[in-house]
């Protein structure tokens, strides 16, 4: 049996078929060798790209396509793997499998670290956000931090996803004189 999920978003739609009745593949080398689509990213890879566990790969593609707008570059369905894009934001997303936990995986994931997405526009993420009631962990905000002899501006939100990795995305406003020294 197939799960067939169909990930909706304002670029053409991503699929990715994964199997809800087939346990993941427990070798390592298998997972990674494991038949799958797509291609590399069209820009080719980042220099830093996270890999999140998590606990459903439909739940977190629904979550990470359906609402942020991100893209299935490739995937590898029989390993719950699943390389994501948008524009030249980068994540993979992998079913947890014992290989990458270093210690007990409790929600919600990924504590003390947040990671941060620079995109053109928070507004169609928040409005996506909104329309399917998901809640923010902050409400969008200017923020300027201090970066040498000027302050960088950004507008943010951060949210939590299906697993509780907290994700602040921020638009540029650019940057300015110190206000004041600290």
């Amino acid at each position: 049996m197939h799960e067939q999920l169909h990930v909706q978003q304002n670029m053409p739609k991503s699929t990715i078929s994964i199997s809800t009745q087939i346990p993941p593949l427990p070798d390592p080398e298998a997972r990674a060798k494991s038949v799958g689509s797509g291609d590399v990213p069209k820009d080719g890879f980042a220099v830093l790209v996270p890999e999140l566990s998590v606990t459903h790969l439909h739940e977190s593609l629904s979550f990470w396509c359906g609402l942020l707008g991100f893209d299935v570059a490739y995937d590898r369905p029989i390993a719950r793997f699943a390389y994501l894009v948008r524009d030249r934001l980068q994540v993979m997303l992998c079913e947890q499998n014992g290989r990458w936990e270093s210690g007990a995986m409790q929600r919600p994931y990924g504590r003390g670290i947040n990671l941060q997405m620079k995109v053109e526009q928070l507004a169609p993420i928040l409005t996506t956000l909104a329309k399917a009631e998901w809640p923010l962990y902050e409400p969008p905000s200017e923020v300027w931090y201090r970066t040498g002899d000027h302050e960088s501006g950004q507008r943010e939100f951060l949210v939590q996803d299906p697993d509780g990795y907290l994700l602040r995305f921020a638009e540029d406003l650019g940057t300015r004189m110190p206000t004041k020294d600290c």
